[in-house]
């Protein structure tokens, strides 16, 4: 039986376990990321283990998402990651380089390597046959240190492209396809795997659109071949010499095939408040549009905006609507200067938005009460917009632009022949916003330089025989972690500060939370199915460990959340049976009479609910591994206990 390209890159970088689905597995990781939001924490846990030089072959931090600096703390941050980067031998790219994703692609990304990074887009990388994968901040820095990261062995999806995208039909649109098949929770456990002739008909920045978004199915990633399309692509950006072949075995098994003819789709949108919210663009032709925004880590290319300028080229942007624009990288957003299309976007009215993140992670372009806001983005969670009652559409770059022109919900087959926009033969090579780490012999010189707004990691403890405490919070399905945590211009800065941060924890669903949780001092939230979908922000597992929270009760986990609760020490516990889930009400007393020995043999959890007097089983799925790290109290201690 042959390997899957999945297979071929877990194999060749096996460092403990068996390949077989659903056991746990240990990889060899080659490159890591990190990006400011996430990054500071990984970055204090990283000095935390107390490894002086990184062991990957290469690990970069990005500044992309705490850009906008309303104060002192963002800039605090990024002058830490930086001396951080220069002391321990990570490479660290200025902000205004870029999206980490986009620049990663571009400038470093090499097919049938593993790559972590501490952004549940990471899979991006997947587009260039990379087996990238989004994770919590403390297990890139374990990775950084040499340490492997760990897995549940995933199943294999493949997806078969047929046929060849119509006129103005996109890369997106195949992602959003995909997702209308499997929904957001559809590919847990799994990796998405693309394959079939309608692959050859796809360039690199559309494989990277479609591995992109994989994070929304839930999936541990997704990935390309990597082939002449590939090559190419690296040769244009100067590094040929990184290009290796890559492509499933023709007698390869795969769990599960999905059908998609290319030639047979059509222009869709995700619409609120879920990427799997799919519909046609001709469902929605004729909706007035407030704002537009172009750009984020799904579709900020060259390609992208090339297509987007086109159309743009001597026309005006509606009256009604406010357009924002931002090139992925400073590489993308350079050639548009020197070519003239940044002319033509500039001259239909868009507001050019510097190379980052910006309104995808909620930093500016919030839209009006109730607005409608078409976004080229991967997220549309209700709230993540900045604006509350905001109405967040995900669409392509060419539904986008066209809907900017006309005002109102537009299908771009509207506008006849495509646009034929070809990938450049060579890039515009300048790196001079990647700073390299100080030489081996200086860097015991180099001073980290902290902010007061740089906090500690919470304190944590190891497990306890038994644990009484009340319901601090009881939430529905599909519980994000835009709801555990949130985004946004106000609360972003504060991602060093766990104390502070943890006053803005779960108010999305209750504001009163945080103050009811650490009056308690100690806590147990309950959840329904796919809680934790969304970022790999470990955020949302540190502000509960630091409010008290001591184990989370749900139907189902997302899985980057759930391995960070259990890297927090919290006890990641799902209902033996889902009925049991009407059983507790807010404030009800729980009891765990027996879990540390229960956790210790494996065994299904006792929970009592002390108020009423029922009393059930919960499952709690931990490999031997996972195990040590619960009852140590998160893997920092675990990793301290046994380095």
């Amino acid at each position: 039986m042959g390997y899957t390209i999945a297979q071929k890159i877990i194999k060749e970088h096996l460092v403990s376990g068996e390949m077989t689905v659903g056991s746990d597995i240990g990889l060899r990781i080659d490159q890591t990321l990190t990006q400011d939001a996430t990054g500071t924490m990984a970055y204090i846990e990283y000095e935390a283990m107390g490894i002086p030089r990184v062991k990957t072959e290469k690990s970069v931090a990005y500044i992309d998402h705490n850009t906008l600096q309303t104060g002192f703390e963002n800039a605090d941050d990024h002058r830490f990651i930086q001396s951080v980067c220069k002391k321990h031998g990570i490479f660290f790219s200025r902000p205004g380089n870029g999206i980490c994703h986009q620049v990663h692609l571009e400038r470093f990304g090499k097919p049938g390597k593993t790559l972590i990074g501490s952004d549940s887009h990471t899979p991006t990388g997947g587009g260039i046959g990379m087996l990238a994968i989004g994770a919590g901040g403390l297990d890139v820095a374990v990775a950084m240190g040499g340490g492997a990261y760990y897995i549940t062995m995933p199943k294999m999806v493949r997806v078969n492209l047929t046929g060849k995208l119509s006129p103005w039909v996109s890369a997106k649109d195949i992602i959003l396809a995909v997702l209308r098949v499997m929904s957001v929770k559809g590919g847990v456990g799994k990796i998405v795997e693309y394959g079939g002739e309608g692959v050859k008909t796809l360039t690199v920045p559309e494989r990277a659109t479609i591995t992109n978004m994989g994070a929304e199915l839930g999936a541990t990633t997704s990935v390309f071949p990597s082939d002449e399309t590939t090559r190419a692509f690296l040769k244009a950006q100067g590094r040929e010499e990184d290009y290796v072949e890559l492509s499933a075995d023709a007698d390869a098994v795969y769990d599960e095939v999905i059908e998609i003819d290319l030639s047979a789709l059509e222009p869709l949108a995700a619409c609120p408040h879920s990427p799997d919210n799919i519909k046609t663009i001709k469902e929605l032709e004729g909706k007035t549009v407030d704002q537009v925004c172009i750009g984020s880590c799904t579709n900020s290319s060259y390609l992208d905006m090339m297509r987007v300028a086109h159309i743009l080229k001597g026309k005006k942007v509606a009256d009604n609507v406010s357009l924002a624009i931002a090139p992925g990288s400073k590489q993308v957003f350079n050639m548009l200067a020197l070519n003239g299309a940044l002319g033509d976007m500039i001259a239909a009215g868009a507001r050019i938005l510097e190379s980052a993140c910006g309104p995808c992670i909620g930093m500016g372009q919030s839209p009006n009460s109730k607005g409608v806001s078409l976004r080229t983005f991967n997220r549309n969670f209700e709230g993540r917009s900045g604006t509350k009652d905001g109405q967040i559409y995900l669409v392509s770059p060419e539904t986008a632009a066209v809907s900017a022109l006309t005002g109102v919900f537009t299908d771009p087959r509207c506008l006849g022949d495509a646009a034929e926009i070809e990938m450049p033969e060579k890039f515009l090579i300048n790196d001079n916003m990647v700073i390299a780490p100080a030489p081996v012999e200086e860097m015991d010189s180099v001073e980290i330089l902290r902010g007061p707004n740089i906090k500690e990691y919470p304190e944590t403890s190891p497990l306890t025989d038994s644990i009484e405490a009340s319901c601090s919070l009881k939430v529905g399905d599909n519980i994000t972690t835009d709801h555990i945590m949130p985004a946004g211009a106000k609360i972003l800065p504060l991602r060093s500060n766990i104390p502070k941060i943890s006053e803005h924890c779960f108010t999305v669903c209750d504001p009163e939370f945080p103050a009811r949780a650490k009056a308690l001092g100690k806590s147990i939230i309950v959840g329904g199915e796919n809680y934790g979908q969304g970022s790999s922000r470990e955020h949302a597992a540190l502000a509960p460990l630091y409010l008290g929270v001591k184990a989370v009760l749900v139907k189902s986990f997302a899985r980057i959340h759930k391995s960070n609760l259990i890297n927090a020490g919290i006890l990641p516990l799902t209902f033996k049976d889902a009925e049991d889930y009407g059983k507790i009400k807010l404030g009800d007393m729980l009891e765990l009479p027996d879990v540390k020995n229960e956790i210790a043999n494996a065994q299904d959890v006792t929970v009592k609910n002390l108020t009423t007097g029922d009393a059930f089983k919960a499952e709690c799925e931990l490999s031997d591994r996972t195990r040590a790290i619960i009852i140590a109290g998160g893997l920092l201690d675990y990793t301290k206990e046994n380095s």
